[in-house]
């Protein structure tokens, strides 16, 4: 899959399976709201169980994006990698995150609510959850993951 047709097809899917107002994702004007009050929608660039909700957008034009993503326990994301810079900030649980191109849950650091992380693109990484956990991610897009190892990508099986 070409990076362009991957950005295309998340983008595609963010807009379908994600049911966030249109008009938070597109607002020019101030936005408030309660986070009770999200719609969260499966993730089909993560392994299953993952949650998000498109807050700002569209992650697929070269403007601001922001999303929340919503992890159970003993969840795990395989080493990936994306095109633009990924900033997280852990809203609720614990967020264990480690670098390189091999999933090693103990060479992981624990981001507890209010921990951040910025990852340069195309930074490959890693992540794991004990308990649920939310996060909020925001950058710049075309958004899109990569997976070190193609085998792990969700959108293959």
């Amino acid at each position: 899959m070409t990076p362009q047709f991957e950005l295309r097809h998340y983008a595609a899917a963010a807009v379908l399976a994600f049911s966030a107002p249109l008009s938070w994702a597109q607002a020019s004007h101030h936005m408030m709201g309660d986070p009770d009050k999200l719609n969260w929608g499966a993730v089909p660039s993560l392994p299953k169980g993952a949650q998000l909700v498109v807050i700002e957008g569209p992650m697929n034009e070269a403007v601001p994006f922001t999303v929340r993503l919503k992890f159970p326990a003993n969840y795990r994301i395989p080493p990936h990698w994306h095109p633009a810079v990924e900033r997280v900030t852990v809203l609720s649980g614990t967020f264990n995150m480690g670098t390189g191109d091999s999933f090693d849950s103990s060479k992981t650091q624990a981001l507890n609510p209010g921990g951040i992380a910025i990852m340069p693109a195309q930074s490959r990484h890693f992540a794991w959850t004990a308990s649920e956990t939310v996060v909020q991610l925001h950058g710049t897009g075309p958004w899109g993951v990569t997976y070190v190892n193609p085998a792990d990508d969700p959108r293959t099986k």
